[in-house]
């Protein structure tokens, strides 16, 4: 088979999948878009839906202060979306509200780190695989099982200044003691991924020939070293051997997309090396579509921001921690901290509806790459910046191959009340609307919540 239809090879698949019936057969993907400091509630119910997350006097409520309510699981077709998703409106159909689930058992002080992906109680240090690792082994076929961007690293860091290459936001993890570093660096992004767009052919092939050379060596070294160490230490050492397998196979997984990267890969600008927030953000968001275009990846983690960093580009003048403590002076535009911290989370929700478009306008069986994806809008702490984890909002946009119900707004009853249930359900509803094979339970169980039935999927979620 000659390059370019190794090249073209999953796109062929989806054409073949196609004609023969078979819309399972399509690529699915998943983007987890994962901000700091918590997603504010009260803000995600529609119009002629009753808040439970204000109070009488319409003022908000706390976590675990909210209203006492049945389930609610509306259709959104009637309702008008709320000033923040109004970006989203064109996706309505497509979109479902999810409100109240509960990961209390894996709380944090800032952040659930790793737990917030993993339904571990595991803030700092990666003791489990987390839901976007476990579907990118599942799902990807390309060069990144998944593949994640972020701002900066450490959540509470001091000082302004963006990280400038590889980072670990204790967010993903593909198994305990193994965390994902995330790619700081737009620019270094862009060449890690689309490297072959500005690469001569010859360029290309010197390079993996280099790769190749560089990579049997160094699996020689580590041969020779291993000879000379203890049983325990060759279990940790193979954890390196390992990684030098993964960068080779990466790069020969890249070399036979180089006709999709250059046809798919953004133009390189100089935004890219922007430290505004918004550029870098907006870059991540940029890159990320088009390596899922591009077939680079099936999973992809943008990881937003984090505690220190401030959106001076919108007006803001506090970094994101003080948001959070709704400190007076909060803008030069007037705003408290409520008001910003939504004006920032309706620049994600902007940035997801543009990746929507991207995706949608690209056809795919019977419908198009939107009808096989599922963006998730979250925050790695399911309170308002210091709260419990008891009202654990989640925005859902996409299809994921009519596996889903979209076009929804559900709300479960109250923490501990009956009907409850937790982030640790809506992870299995993705993975078996991801076509895996699940336990009845996922992560560590909450014991304040033995008395209730919090097995399986989220059944108001699931088709069939």
């Amino acid at each position: 088979m000659g390059g370019a239809s190794i090249a073209m090879a999953p796109f062929l698949q989806s054409l073949q999948a196609h004609a023969a019936g078979r819309e399972q057969g399509l690529p699915k993907r998943f983007v987890f878009v994962v901000k700091s400091s918590g997603v504010e509630k009260f803000n995600l119910v529609p119009e002629g839906i009753e808040n439970h997350f204000l109070g009488d006097d319409g003022e908000k409520l706390g976590n675990k202060g909210r209203k006492l309510g049945e389930a609610i699981n509306v259709s959104l077709k009637d309702h008008k979306l709320p000033e923040k998703l109004a970006a989203l409106e064109r996706f309505k159909d497509r979109m479902t509200i999810i409100q109240s689930l509960s990961g209390d058992t894996f709380r944090g002080n800032h952040t659930s780190g790793f737990g917030a992906l993993s339904c571990h109680f595991s803030e700092r240090v990666a003791i489990a695989p987390s839901i976007d690792c476990l579907l990118g082994q599942h799902l990807s076929p390309g060069p990144y099982p998944m593949y994640g961007m972020a701002l900066k690293g450490g959540l509470l860091e001091a000082g302004g200044k963006l990280d400038d290459s590889y980072c670990y936001p204790n967010l993903s993890a593909y198994k305990g003691g193994m965390p994902v570093a995330y790619q700081a660096s737009p620019r270094k992004a862009y060449l890690e991924l689309f490297g072959a767009a500005v690469d001569t052919p010859k360029q290309l092939e010197r390079k993996l020939a280099l790769n190749g050379s560089m990579m049997d060596f160094l699996k020689d070294d580590t041969r020779r070293i291993e000879r000379q160490l203890s049983a325990e230490d060759k279990e940790r050492f193979a954890v390196y051997t390992d990684s030098f397998d993964s960068l080779q196979r990466i790069e020969r997984e890249k070399a036979k997309l180089t006709d999709k990267i250059k046809k798919h890969a953004p133009p390189l600008t100089k935004r890219y090396d922007s430290e505004l927030p918004s550029d870098r953000i907006a870059s991540h968001f940029e890159i990320g579509s088009a390596a899922l275009i591009a077939g680079m990846t099936n999973v992809l983690t943008l990881r937003m921001d984090t505690l220190g960093v401030t959106y001076r580009d919108l007006g803001i003048q506090k970094h994101v921690h003080a948001l959070g403590h709704n400190d007076p002076g909060i803008s030069s535009n007037g705003w408290d901290g409520l008001r910003c911290r939504m004006e920032i989370e309706k620049l994600h929700l902007k940035h997801i509806a543009d990746m929507a478009d991207k995706l949608d306008r690209i056809p795919e069986g019977n419908g198009t790459m939107l009808d096989n994806t599922l963006i998730v809008y979250m925050s790695c702490n399911g309170g308002d910046h210091h709260g419990g984890q008891a009202d654990w909002p989640f925005v859902l946009v996409g299809g994921m191959a009519n596996k889903l119900k979209m076009g929804r707004y559900l709300e479960y009853p109250k923490y501990q009340e009956k009907g409850h249930r937790t982030i640790a359900n809506l992870y299995l509803s993705m993975m078996q609307a991801a076509g895996m094979e699940t336990a009845e339970t996922f992560g560590q169980l909450d014991t304040n919540l033995k008395d209730l039935d919090v097995t399986g999927p989220l059944a108001e979620l699931m088709v069939g």
